[in-house]
Protein backbone atom coordinates (compact mmCIF):
# COMPACT_ATOMS: atom_id res chain seq x y z
CA UNK A 1 0.00 0.00 0.00
CA UNK A 2 1.56 3.51 -0.87
CA UNK A 3 0.06 6.06 1.92
CA UNK A 4 0.20 5.08 5.65
CA UNK A 5 -1.17 6.80 8.97
CA UNK A 6 0.79 8.99 10.82
CA UNK A 7 0.53 6.34 13.34
CA UNK A 8 -1.76 3.53 13.71
CA UNK A 9 -0.98 2.33 16.55
CA UNK A 10 -3.16 5.19 18.31
CA UNK A 11 -5.97 3.52 17.00
CA UNK A 12 -6.34 1.58 20.09
CA UNK A 13 -7.10 4.07 22.35
CA UNK A 14 -10.90 3.52 21.15
CA UNK A 15 -10.71 -0.14 22.39
CA UNK A 16 -10.77 1.38 25.64
CA UNK A 17 -13.96 3.15 25.23
CA UNK A 18 -15.87 0.56 23.34
CA UNK A 19 -14.94 -2.26 25.80
CA UNK A 20 -16.26 -0.03 28.53
CA UNK A 21 -19.41 0.24 26.21
CA UNK A 22 -19.38 -3.34 26.27
CA UNK A 23 -18.78 -4.07 29.80
CA UNK A 24 -21.42 -1.71 31.12
CA UNK A 25 -24.37 -3.82 28.78
CA UNK A 26 -23.41 -7.20 30.01
CA UNK A 27 -21.32 -8.46 26.61
CA UNK A 28 -18.16 -8.39 28.25
CA UNK A 29 -16.10 -10.06 30.71
CA UNK A 30 -14.25 -9.13 33.95
CA UNK A 31 -10.81 -9.56 32.76
CA UNK A 32 -11.61 -7.18 30.32
CA UNK A 33 -12.44 -4.45 31.76
CA UNK A 34 -10.13 -1.28 32.34
CA UNK A 35 -10.23 1.79 34.64
CA UNK A 36 -8.95 4.15 31.52
CA UNK A 37 -12.12 2.65 29.58
CA UNK A 38 -14.67 3.60 32.47
CA UNK A 39 -13.22 6.56 32.91
CA UNK A 40 -13.83 7.16 29.58
CA UNK A 41 -17.16 6.07 29.62
CA UNK A 42 -18.21 8.76 32.17
CA UNK A 43 -16.51 10.88 30.83
CA UNK A 44 -18.55 10.58 27.29
CA UNK A 45 -22.08 10.29 29.15
CA UNK A 46 -23.12 13.96 29.16
CA UNK A 47 -21.95 14.05 25.34
CA UNK A 48 -24.13 10.78 24.38
CA UNK A 49 -27.52 11.87 26.34
CA UNK A 50 -27.39 15.12 24.41
CA UNK A 51 -26.63 13.15 21.27
CA UNK A 52 -29.39 10.62 21.80
CA UNK A 53 -31.86 13.33 22.47
CA UNK A 54 -31.38 15.64 19.77
CA UNK A 55 -30.23 12.92 16.89
CA UNK A 56 -32.35 9.87 18.04
CA UNK A 57 -29.26 7.84 18.61
CA UNK A 58 -25.40 8.06 19.96
CA UNK A 59 -22.50 6.19 19.53
CA UNK A 60 -23.17 3.38 21.92
CA UNK A 61 -26.50 3.26 20.03
CA UNK A 62 -24.46 2.65 16.61
CA UNK A 63 -21.85 0.31 18.73
CA UNK A 64 -23.71 -1.93 20.13
CA UNK A 65 -26.20 -2.27 16.63
CA UNK A 66 -22.93 -3.37 15.07
CA UNK A 67 -21.56 -5.37 17.77
CA UNK A 68 -24.86 -7.41 18.08
CA UNK A 69 -25.55 -7.57 14.14
CA UNK A 70 -22.11 -9.35 13.49
CA UNK A 71 -22.18 -11.58 16.48
CA UNK A 72 -25.40 -12.43 14.77
CA UNK A 73 -23.79 -13.03 11.39
CA UNK A 74 -20.67 -14.89 12.86
CA UNK A 75 -23.29 -17.47 14.38
CA UNK A 76 -25.53 -17.93 11.10
CA UNK A 77 -22.10 -18.56 9.53
CA UNK A 78 -20.71 -21.74 12.16
CA UNK A 79 -24.59 -22.67 12.14
CA UNK A 80 -25.47 -22.56 8.94
CA UNK A 81 -22.63 -22.96 7.08
CA UNK A 82 -20.24 -25.28 9.25
CA UNK A 83 -17.30 -22.34 9.23
CA UNK A 84 -15.55 -23.39 11.90
CA UNK A 85 -12.35 -20.75 11.96
CA UNK A 86 -13.32 -17.22 12.92
CA UNK A 87 -10.46 -14.18 12.72
CA UNK A 88 -11.09 -10.79 14.76
CA UNK A 89 -8.52 -8.50 13.25
CA UNK A 90 -8.07 -5.25 15.84
CA UNK A 91 -9.68 -7.29 18.61
CA UNK A 92 -8.70 -4.38 20.81
CA UNK A 93 -10.92 -5.38 23.96
CA UNK A 94 -13.71 -6.89 22.29
CA UNK A 95 -15.52 -9.69 24.25
CA UNK A 96 -16.66 -11.70 21.30
CA UNK A 97 -13.83 -14.57 20.83
CA UNK A 98 -14.50 -15.48 24.54
CA UNK A 99 -18.83 -15.15 23.81
CA UNK A 100 -18.18 -17.32 20.82
CA UNK A 101 -16.02 -20.20 22.33
CA UNK A 102 -18.38 -20.14 25.22
CA UNK A 103 -20.84 -21.02 22.89
CA UNK A 104 -19.35 -22.98 20.10
CA UNK A 105 -16.55 -25.01 21.93
CA UNK A 106 -15.25 -26.44 18.81
CA UNK A 107 -14.56 -23.19 16.95
CA UNK A 108 -11.16 -21.51 16.22
CA UNK A 109 -10.99 -18.48 17.31
CA UNK A 110 -7.74 -16.24 16.22
CA UNK A 111 -7.96 -12.36 18.02
CA UNK A 112 -5.16 -10.43 16.18
CA UNK A 113 -4.33 -6.49 16.82
CA UNK A 114 -1.13 -4.09 16.49
CA UNK A 115 1.59 -5.66 18.67
CA UNK A 116 1.22 -3.70 21.65
CA UNK A 117 -2.55 -4.27 21.75
CA UNK A 118 -2.64 -7.75 20.99
CA UNK A 119 0.55 -8.61 23.76
CA UNK A 120 -2.60 -6.65 25.88
CA UNK A 121 -5.29 -8.77 25.23
CA UNK A 122 -3.22 -11.84 25.36
CA UNK A 123 -2.11 -11.19 29.10
CA UNK A 124 -5.93 -10.17 29.59
CA UNK A 125 -7.61 -13.79 28.48
CA UNK A 126 -4.78 -15.59 30.09
CA UNK A 127 -5.54 -13.82 33.07
CA UNK A 128 -9.13 -15.02 32.59
CA UNK A 129 -8.39 -18.55 31.77
CA UNK A 130 -9.18 -18.32 28.29
CA UNK A 131 -6.53 -18.60 25.94
CA UNK A 132 -5.60 -22.11 24.34
CA UNK A 133 -5.11 -24.07 20.93
CA UNK A 134 -8.16 -23.04 19.96
CA UNK A 135 -8.60 -19.56 21.10
CA UNK A 136 -5.07 -17.67 20.21
CA UNK A 137 -3.73 -14.14 20.11
CA UNK A 138 -1.44 -12.68 17.38
CA UNK A 139 0.16 -9.23 16.20
CA UNK A 140 -0.71 -8.30 12.99
CA UNK A 141 -0.36 -4.76 10.74
CA UNK A 142 -2.86 -4.81 7.92
CA UNK A 143 -0.58 -2.09 6.36
CA UNK A 144 2.58 -4.17 6.22
CA UNK A 145 3.78 -5.46 2.75
CA UNK A 146 6.23 -7.97 4.32
CA UNK A 147 6.95 -9.94 7.49
CA UNK A 148 5.17 -12.42 9.69
CA UNK A 149 2.25 -9.82 10.03
CA UNK A 150 1.31 -9.25 7.16
CA UNK A 151 -2.32 -10.28 6.99
CA UNK A 152 -1.37 -12.84 4.09
CA UNK A 153 1.41 -14.75 6.50
CA UNK A 154 -1.15 -14.31 9.83
CA UNK A 155 -3.91 -16.12 7.70
CA UNK A 156 -1.60 -18.93 5.99
CA UNK A 157 -0.26 -19.71 10.08
CA UNK A 158 -2.61 -19.75 12.31
CA UNK A 159 -6.00 -21.77 9.92
CA UNK A 160 -6.20 -25.03 8.64
CA UNK A 161 -5.41 -24.97 4.80
CA UNK A 162 -8.31 -24.69 2.20
CA UNK A 163 -10.72 -23.82 5.18
CA UNK A 164 -13.59 -21.17 4.76
CA UNK A 165 -12.67 -18.52 7.72
CA UNK A 166 -14.92 -15.68 8.72
CA UNK A 167 -12.83 -12.61 9.03
CA UNK A 168 -14.12 -9.45 11.17
CA UNK A 169 -12.78 -5.96 11.29
CA UNK A 170 -15.17 -4.26 13.72
CA UNK A 171 -14.25 -0.21 14.52
CA UNK A 172 -11.49 -0.37 12.05
CA UNK A 173 -12.30 0.40 8.28
CA UNK A 174 -13.26 4.27 9.05
CA UNK A 175 -9.43 5.04 10.55
CA UNK A 176 -8.16 4.75 7.11
CA UNK A 177 -9.09 6.43 3.82
CA UNK A 178 -11.09 4.88 1.35
CA UNK A 179 -7.68 4.54 -0.53
CA UNK A 180 -5.35 2.41 2.32
CA UNK A 181 -8.46 0.40 3.40
CA UNK A 182 -9.49 -0.29 0.14
CA UNK A 183 -5.97 -2.05 -0.21
CA UNK A 184 -6.37 -4.21 2.56
CA UNK A 185 -9.83 -5.01 1.57
CA UNK A 186 -8.41 -6.69 -1.92
CA UNK A 187 -6.05 -8.45 -0.90
CA UNK A 188 -8.47 -9.94 1.69
CA UNK A 189 -10.74 -10.70 -0.83
CA UNK A 190 -7.78 -12.40 -2.88
CA UNK A 191 -7.10 -14.75 0.14
CA UNK A 192 -10.73 -15.60 0.68
CA UNK A 193 -11.49 -16.44 -2.87
CA UNK A 194 -8.87 -19.62 -1.91
CA UNK A 195 -11.39 -20.44 0.75
CA UNK A 196 -14.85 -20.97 -0.53
CA UNK A 197 -17.26 -19.98 1.58
CA UNK A 198 -15.51 -17.72 3.37
CA UNK A 199 -17.31 -14.45 4.71
CA UNK A 200 -16.06 -11.24 5.65
CA UNK A 201 -18.01 -8.54 8.14
CA UNK A 202 -17.29 -5.17 8.66
CA UNK A 203 -18.79 -1.94 10.01
CA UNK A 204 -19.10 1.90 8.03
CA UNK A 205 -21.36 4.93 8.65
CA UNK A 206 -23.50 7.22 6.53
CA UNK A 207 -23.48 11.01 7.06
CA UNK A 208 -26.72 11.99 8.16
CA UNK A 209 -28.64 14.45 5.81
CA UNK A 210 -30.13 16.82 8.45
CA UNK A 211 -27.47 19.87 8.65
CA UNK A 212 -26.91 20.29 12.17
CA UNK A 213 -26.61 16.40 12.75
CA UNK A 214 -24.08 15.99 9.84
CA UNK A 215 -21.97 19.02 11.35
CA UNK A 216 -21.79 16.92 14.77
CA UNK A 217 -20.69 14.31 12.86
CA UNK A 218 -17.64 15.79 11.06
CA UNK A 219 -16.54 17.57 14.33
CA UNK A 220 -16.80 13.99 16.31
CA UNK A 221 -14.68 12.79 13.12
CA UNK A 222 -11.93 15.37 13.58
CA UNK A 223 -11.73 14.90 17.18
CA UNK A 224 -11.43 11.22 16.79
CA UNK A 225 -8.91 11.00 14.36
CA UNK A 226 -6.77 13.47 16.22
CA UNK A 227 -6.74 11.26 19.30
CA UNK A 228 -5.75 8.47 17.42
CA UNK A 229 -3.51 10.50 15.13
CA UNK A 230 -5.16 8.88 11.72
CA UNK A 231 -7.87 10.12 9.42
CA UNK A 232 -11.21 8.96 9.68
CA UNK A 233 -13.21 8.90 7.01
CA UNK A 234 -16.62 8.40 5.90
CA UNK A 235 -16.02 6.26 2.67
CA UNK A 236 -19.78 5.63 1.04
CA UNK A 237 -22.65 7.92 0.70
CA UNK A 238 -24.98 5.36 0.36
CA UNK A 239 -25.66 1.07 0.81
CA UNK A 240 -25.38 0.55 -2.83
CA UNK A 241 -22.18 2.66 -3.14
CA UNK A 242 -20.73 0.08 -0.22
CA UNK A 243 -21.81 -2.63 -2.20
CA UNK A 244 -20.58 -1.52 -5.76
CA UNK A 245 -17.04 -0.66 -3.87
CA UNK A 246 -16.20 -4.10 -2.38
CA UNK A 247 -17.50 -6.13 -5.28
CA UNK A 248 -15.42 -4.37 -7.72
CA UNK A 249 -12.80 -4.90 -4.91
CA UNK A 250 -13.50 -9.02 -5.98
CA UNK A 251 -15.89 -9.99 -3.28
CA UNK A 252 -18.53 -12.15 -5.11
CA UNK A 253 -21.60 -11.24 -3.45
CA UNK A 254 -22.05 -8.45 -1.03
CA UNK A 255 -24.37 -7.54 1.55
CA UNK A 256 -25.18 -3.89 3.44
CA UNK A 257 -27.53 -4.82 6.86
CA UNK A 258 -28.87 -1.73 8.12
CA UNK A 259 -30.11 -2.48 12.02
CA UNK A 260 -33.52 -0.75 11.58
CA UNK A 261 -34.23 -4.85 10.03
CA UNK A 262 -33.18 -6.19 13.10
CA UNK A 263 -35.42 -4.46 15.62
CA UNK A 264 -37.30 -6.96 17.61
CA UNK A 265 -35.43 -9.60 16.05
CA UNK A 266 -32.04 -8.92 18.22
CA UNK A 267 -31.76 -7.07 21.20
CA UNK A 268 -30.38 -4.18 20.00
CA UNK A 269 -30.88 -0.64 20.78
CA UNK A 270 -33.23 1.39 18.27
CA UNK A 271 -32.31 4.49 16.90
CA UNK A 272 -34.86 7.23 16.25
CA UNK A 273 -34.18 8.00 12.67
CA UNK A 274 -32.34 5.81 10.26
CA UNK A 275 -29.28 4.44 11.81
CA UNK A 276 -25.95 5.71 10.46
CA UNK A 277 -23.96 2.38 11.15
CA UNK A 278 -24.40 -0.66 8.88
CA UNK A 279 -22.52 -3.73 8.27
CA UNK A 280 -21.01 -4.91 5.58
CA UNK A 281 -20.84 -8.70 4.70
CA UNK A 282 -19.22 -10.05 1.63
CA UNK A 283 -18.82 -13.43 0.70
CA UNK A 284 -16.32 -15.34 -1.49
Amino acid sequence: MNTKPTDSSGISFTALYTGAVWHRNGLSDESLSTIQGHWLYSLMSPFEAASKTVAGGNLRTFLLQRHLIIDHLIEEAVTQRGVTQVLEIACGLSPRGIRLRQRFPTLHMVEADLPDMAARKAAKLAQGGYLSPQHQVTPIDILADEGEQTLEAVVERVFDEGGPIVVVTEGLSNYFTLEVIGGFWQRLAAILAKRPGSVYLTDSYLLPTQPVIRGGINVLRRMLGGMTHSQVTIHFDSDAEAQRHLAALGFAEVKVHNPRHYYGRLPIPESRNDPLVRIIESRT
